[in-house]
């Protein structure tokens, strides 16, 4: 799958932005450069710099986005044309996707009261998952 997407975007097929893809195509959630490097290290070592120019290749051509997210580090995930929104442990970092949008009808209020072109939106909870909480207890 990697090949087409990255043909039908006009970019070159190199083993770092195949190995990257494969990496965001199988994460349960998303994931910032320095844990894409961590864990492309195990197939082919990439310094820091290589990791951005690559995500940065793929964000200019809508195959991966960026996101930040309330911790102030960039995030990035397979673009999917669809959007979802996380529920996520301040304590182990786990992300738990939701698979609902709760801010459908309010985006639908704000353009019909604004006139704005609504082309998306973020939205994230934060929250200890029931293993941390058990650990503190």
């Amino acid at each position: 799958m990697n090949n087409s997407i990255l043909k039908s975007a006009d970019l070159k097929q190199t083993k770092k932005r195949t190995i990257i893809i494969t990496i965001l195509e199988n994460a349960a959630a998303p994931l910032t450069a320095e844990e894409i490097m961590e864990l492309s290290s195990k197939e082919l070592k990439m310094s820091f710099s290589t990791v951005y120019r690559a995500l940065n290749a793929l964000a200019d051509k809508n195959i991966v986005t960026k996101t930040v997210y309330q911790d102030g580090k960039l995030y990035y995930k397979i673009h999917t044309h669809s959007h979802q929104h996380i529920l996520k442990c301040t304590k182990c970092n786990e992300c738990i996707p939701i698979d609902s949008c709760p801010l459908e009808s309010l985006e639908a209020n704000l353009c019909s009261e604004t006139n704005y072109k609504i082309t998306g939106h973020n939205l994230e909870f934060f929250g200890v998952c029931p293993k941390c909480q058990k650990k503190e207890s």
